[in-house]
């Protein structure tokens, strides 16, 4: 992440891989104020094993494009929308549209869980026991769209039209 105050929304993606058993680290690196160190950390993460990168950052957000300069393994950019942001629109501007030949794909603003879901079906691909805990999660999240209507149906108006 650019900073130390990007971890509130970074968490999630923590939880995420966590939850998926998938071990990660956590850095706070600038693409601003520790180029050298952000440079140094791209080149050498695949040689530490490290097989997806989730980059978070708010403001100018050039943190998920710099390290994606200097690595061939995927990066997930997380818009952040942060104390100096414009909404989070220059965040999330600055990470989508990137170069031709420096993809970084781009989750929602501040959506660093799905960045870690995506992160875990990347790495599903090439680790089954990953999948099969990636495919058990969506199986839950139909389940509980599933249950949300059977409770919806409960609910009665006089001019309904479902759930009756």
């Amino acid at each position: 992440m650019g900073s130390a105050s990007d971890m509130p929304i970074m968490e999630d993606a923590c939880r995420i891989l966590n939850d998926f058993k998938i071990p990660f680290e956590v850095n706070a690196l600038s693409a601003h104020r520790t180029p050298d160190a952000v440079a140094e950390f791209a080149r050498n993460a695949h040689s530490k094993g490290i097989k997806v990168i989730i980059a978070g950052a708010g403001g100018a957000a050039h943190l998920p494009g710099v390290i994606a300069a200097f690595t061939a393994l995927p990066v997930i950019g997380v818009p952040i929308k942060a104390s100096i942001s414009i909404d989070g629109w220059d965040s999330i501007l600055s990470i989508l549209q990137m170069p031709g030949g420096i993809p970084v794909a781009t989750v929602a603003l501040n959506g660093a869980r799905n960045a870690g879901i995506l992160a875990a079906q990347i790495i599903g691909t090439g680790e089954p026991e990953i999948f099969k805990r990636v495919s058990s999660f969506k199986t839950e999240l139909a389940s509980k769209v599933v249950s949300a209507n059977a409770e919806l149906a409960k609910v009665k108006f006089e001019y309904r039209t479902n759930g009756k």
